[in-house]
């Protein structure tokens, strides 16, 4: 299992802090090395890169992590355990003596002299840390022999990697997701700066390449491709409902609803609650498990409390992607009422929903972003307007007496939904 540095470590290091190998020897040279700059690593909810990472490895690829802040989590998968790369944390100054002892450092290094001296005004223009965690970047990826620099998510990660591209002629990369481009606070000259000089930008759906494009000008447009996230399907095996596969529908107590994701806004979990009010009001109960931890937690759970809800709403914190597979295929349907936040942000295309799709539980997904390229409607899930409760209502009402009273409807939408996800996110193709 991997271990992590302290904050109390003095001085940015410029030699792995979290390894389990040594830097590759003369005779071992790779011929080419990708590094994965990470904001964070790992982190619970980023499920993934971790995928990604494996699928790479699988591959044959030669990978190296560097993280440039500790995880605060405290919980992790067990697919991290699988992962065989080195990770290395590079640690930002704690004092303004151990910023000028890391610069000096650098400067004194022959492989960056000049470009550090041609890129002064550059890295003036960030932040102390991004530009001190950039330039030891710098060092490290030369140190390893790295070929190239991939990063996830257009802000910090991508800031550093740019930068320690410009220092070392290494080219890089970064892939898009959400709030880095959705977010009203994203300033689009950095994004649009950070595209033009990229080797090329992964955008993880049509939906959002085309958002791209629009906001960063066509003449951007031959930087960004499409890919999409991947899933192990081997982890998520196909197990229709029951009922759905010539057998006796399941009969008695309530149907079991699951919605999993952070406890923000762009979830939409206020309305999911509001939808289960009117769904008691009608005399159709449903049971709530909600997986998750976030900012609004506390007030959801008030919201529960106000609504009445506290008998048929379950809170059960974070829990591992092992506990959630697992709770995809003994719950009914999997509502995600996605919307897009008031700060303009929202879900780009959340990787749970495509592993309830793959599993076989009935989804139920609010139309943003690219949800609808993996959705259609009653073909292989139901979108609703996340906003909308009684939308939200009436949609799990149906899903939920068409489990009862006509589950070949429902195996042939689940079929679909397995089918999709096979196609478009198998992570092994």
């Amino acid at each position: 299992m991997l271990s992590e540095t302290t904050s109390s470590t003095p001085t940015p290091t410029l030699t792995p802090t979290m390894s389990s190998q040594a830097a590759p020897t003369p005779d071992a040279r790779p011929t080419s090395r990708r590094a994965y700059v990470l904001k964070m690593y790992p982190r619970f909810s980023e499920t993934f890169i971790v995928s990604e990472i494996l699928a790479r490895e699988a591959a044959g690829e030669d990978l190296v992590i560097f993280s440039l802040r500790p995880s605060t989590d405290t919980r992790f998968h067990p697919e991290l355990a699988r992962v065989r790369a080195e990770v290395i944390h590079i640690d930002r100054p704690s004092s303004a003596r151990s910023f000028w002892q890391t610069f000096a450092e650098a400067a004194a290094d022959p492989r960056l002299t000049t470009a550090l001296s041609g890129h002064l005004g550059e890295l003036a223009e960030l932040g102390h840390d991004d530009a001190i965690q950039a330039i030891t970047l710098a060092r490290l990826a030369l140190d390893h022999e790295v070929t190239h620099l991939h990063a996830h998510f257009a802000s910090v990660a991508t800031t550093a990697a740019r930068a320690a591209a410009a220092l070392t002629g290494i080219p890089y990369s970064f892939t898009t997701h959400a709030k880095d481009i959705f977010h009203e606070d994203v300033v689009l000259t950095d994004l649009a700066r950070k595209t033009a000089d990229a080797d090329h930008v992964i955008a993880i759906s049509e939906f959002n390449r085309r958002y791209l494009e629009t906001v960063l000008g066509p003449e951007l447009s031959d930087r960004i491709v499409v890919v999409r996230n991947g899933l192990e399907l081997d982890r998520f095996p196909y197990r229709p409902r029951p009922g759905a596969m010539g057998d006796v529908p399941r009969t008695g107590g309530l149907p079991s609803l699951l919605a999993v994701g952070r406890l923000v806004e762009k979830k939409g979990f206020a309305h999911l609650l509001d939808a289960l009010a009117r769904l008691r009001a009608d005399g159709k109960d449903c049971r709530l498990d909600l997986v998750g931890t976030g900012p609004l937690e506390e007030e959801l759970r008030a919201q529960s409390r106000t609504l009445g809800l506290d008998d048929l709403v379950t809170f059960h914190g974070a829990l591992t992607q092992a506990e959630v597979r697992q709770m995809l295929t003994d719950h009914d349907i999997l509502v995600a009422p996605f919307v897009i936040g008031s700060d303009g942000n929202a879900d780009g295309l959340p990787t749970v929903l495509l592993e309830g799709m793959a599993t076989g539980i009935p989804c139920i997904a609010g139309a943003v972003t690219a949800v609808p390229e993996v959705i259609d409607h009653d073909r292989t899930g139901w979108l609703v307007d996340g906003a909308d409760e009684q939308n939200i209502a009436s949609t799990i009402a149906e899903v939920a007496a068409a489990l009862q009273t006509n589950p070949a409807v429902i195996r042939a939408v689940t079929d679909a939904a397995r089918d999709r996800v096979r196609d478009m996110h198998d992570s092994a193709v």
